[in-house]
C-alpha cells in the first residue's frame, strides 16, 4: 500500500465519523419563532385590565357566559390589549377560583378611539376597542363646562368612526342653552339630567344593541351616571373642588358593564376622567367625512384645501354663499369649521 492509499482509507475513515451535536445542558427545546395556531382559541369580550391581568366574558350571550381572569401571551407583549377587544384565549377557561387563562390573539377590531397626550405627541393611547358609541358627559355647572374639550371628544370620536351623544347634568345648577347653541348643525342627540329628574329610561334605550364608551371632565357626574343605569357597578363617585372647580378622579380604570333594559342590552364602558385629550393622531379627512354632503361638495376644493374660514377657493364656503347649503347647511358648515379649527389650532390643548 502507497503512501497515497493510506491517506485515501484515512478520510474514508473520517467520513464515517457521526457529527454529535452539543448537548443541551438544560435538557429543554431549542427556540424557536414559531407558535402554536391555537386553533381551539375561544373568542372573549375583554371587560377590563388590572395590573396586567384581564377579565374576559367567555359564551357571551349563551346559557354558559362566565368570566375568566387571563393573561397576555408572550409574543403579545408589544400589542396593546384593551377593554372592548375580542380576544382569543386558550388554557383553563373554567373561570373557576385561582385559574388563569391566556390570551394568544386579537380579532380584528371595528373601530379604536385613541387620544394622545398632547396635539403634538404622535404617541398613542387606545382607550377602548370596537365601541360604536360614544357618550360624552358635561355638566351645565360645577364644573363649568368646556366647549373645547367636548369638541375634542367629538372629533376624536369622528375620526375613530364612532357615533357621539351628549349628556349635559346637573341642568338643576344652570341652565345649558347658551352652551348648547355651541353645537347647533351637529348630528348630535342631546341629553339634559337634573339631580331629581336623571333620564334613565331614554338614555338606556339609546344604548340597546350598542357598545357605547362614557367620557367627561372629572366631577361630571359620569360614575353617578353609570350607577343609575347599572346599579351593580358601583363606581366611586365624588366632588368638585371649591377651590379650583376641579373634580376629583374617582374611575380610576375602563371597565365594561351590560346594561339591560326594555327591549335588550348593550355594553357600557365607563372610563377615568381627563381634562386634556390630544388630538395628534387624528387624520382631519375623518373630520370632514362625517359630514356626508359637505364631503361631496368638498370634492371640487383644490388640493389641500382647509375648509376652513379663511381657506381660497374653497368649494364649500362658496356655495355657503351663493345659498345653495341652505340654513340647516350653513349651519353644518360652521360647525365642521369648528371642529377643523379645533383640531388646526395646536396652542390650545389643555383645559386645566
Amino acid at each position: 500500500m502507497s503512501w497515497l492509499d493510506a491517506d485515501d482509507d484515512d478520510d474514508d475513515d473520517f467520513d464515517d465519523i457521526e457529527v454529535r451535536s452539543r448537548p443541551n445542558p438544560k435538557a429543554n427545546r431549542p427556540r424557536t419563532k414559531r407558535r402554536p395556531a391555537h386553533a381551539d382559541a375561544e373568542i372573549a369580550r375583554v371587560l377590563g385590565v388590572d395590573r396586567g391581568r384581564y377579565t374576559a366574558l367567555v359564551d357571551e350571550d349563551l346559557p354558559d357566559e362566565h368570566r375568566v381572569l387571563a393573561t397576555r401571551a408572550r409574543e403579545l407583549r408589544k400589542v396593546p390589549i384593551v377593554t372592548g377587544d375580542r380576544a382569543r384565549i386558550v388554557g383553563d377557561t373554567s373561570g373557576d377560583e385561582g385559574t388563569l387563562a391566556r390570551i394568544v390573539g386579537i380579532e380584528e377590531r371595528t373601530s379604536l378611539l385613541r387620544r394622545s397626550a398632547d396635539d403634538t405627541d404622535q404617541v398613542e393611547r387606545v382607550i377602548v376597542a370596537n365601541a360604536d358609541q360614544m357618550l360624552v358627559v358635561v355638566a351645565a355647572a360645577d364644573p363649568e363646562p368646556r366647549a373645547r374639550l367636548v369638541d375634542r371628544y367629538l372629533v376624536a370620536a369622528l375620526d375613530a368612526g364612532i357615533r357621539p351623544l351628549l349628556v349635559v347634568t346637573k341642568t338643576d345648577l344652570a341652565d345649558p342653552s347658551e352652551f348648547l347653541r355651541h353645537f347647533e348643525g351637529l348630528d348630535l342627540e342631546v341629553f339634559t339630567s337634573a339631580q331629581a329628574e336623571m333620564p334613565v329610561e331614554r338614555i338606556g334605550a339609546a344604548l340597546i344593541g350598542h357598545s357605547t364608551v362614557f367620557v367627561g371632565h372629572s366631577g361630571v357626574g359620569k360614575s353617578t351616571l353609570v350607577n343609575a343605569l347599572v346599579p351593580s357597578a358601583m363606581r366611586a363617585t365624588g366632588h368638585v373642588n371649591v377651590v379650583t372647580g376641579r373634580g376629583r378622579h374617582t374611575s380610576s380604570s375602563t371597565i365594561s358593564y351590560r346594561y339591560t333594559g326594555e327591549g335588550g342590552s348593550g355594553w357600557v364602558i365607563d372610563t377615568p376622567g381627563v381634562r386634556s385629550f390630544g388630538l395628534g393622531h387624528v387624520d382631519p379627512a375623518n373630520i370632514l367625512g362625517a359630514f356626508t354632503e359637505l364631503a361631496l361638495i368638498a370634492e371640487d376644493c383644490p388640493r389641500g384645501c382647509t375648509h376652513l374660514a379663511d381657506a381660497p377657493d374653497c368649494a364649500i364656503i362658496e356655495a355657503a354663499a351663493e345659498g345653495r347649503l341652505g340654513e340647516r347647511g350653513a349651519e353644518r358648515l360652521d360647525s365642521l369649521q369648528r371642529l377643523l379649527q379645533t383640531f388646526a389650532d395646536k396652542s390650545a390643548h389643555q383645559f386645566d
